[in-house]
């Protein structure tokens, strides 16, 4: 799994003009699935995104996660992560998961993080919809995270 983490002031998605997910201070959270991903792939990100400390202490340090500052999370399902530029100029998407597997894994992820973690607002977009995506950066803080670099 690949995802982009922003931390934001706030964050919108809207699918043909209608409001599907809106978070105040918190997390944006583009995600991908791979083909290649497992349980063991969910569960670490499952971990990770809540505890990733990217918010500032008293002294402007990142030192507080989102469960540190109360913060919500707004998830996006993004394949195109999984984009390979590397030859031509079209991206291949061979290594993104077929949709329905995406389909399952976003909404588990989606679903876990709001069980496992009850004081986290979890807002989403519509999975494989065109979607258009409205950010207040803080900072701006982005940061990625790939569940295959722990292996």
């Amino acid at each position: 799994m690949k995802a982009v983490v922003q931390r934001v002031k706030e964050a919108e998605v809207k699918v043909d003009g209608k409001v599907a997910g809106k978070i105040k201070a918190g997390i944006l959270l583009l995600i991908g699935i791979g083909k290649d991903d497992t349980a063991e792939d969910l569960k670490w990100m499952e971990d990770k995104i809540p505890n990733l400390r990217i918010f500032e202490d008293e002294n402007q340090k990142m030192n507080r996660s989102l469960l540190d500052v109360n913060g919500d999370l707004l998830v996006i399902s993004q394949f195109t992560l999984f984009g390979d530029a590397s030859h031509g100029r079209r991206p291949s998407f061979s290594d993104a998961a077929p949709a329905e597997a995406a389909r399952q894994t976003y909404e588990k992820f989606c679903d876990d993080i709001s069980k496992s973690y009850p004081s986290i607002k979890v807002e989403r977009g519509i999975f494989q919809t065109y979607m258009q995506v409205y950010i207040l950066n803080d900072g701006p803080v982005t940061i990625i995270v790939d569940s295959r670099e722990r292996r």
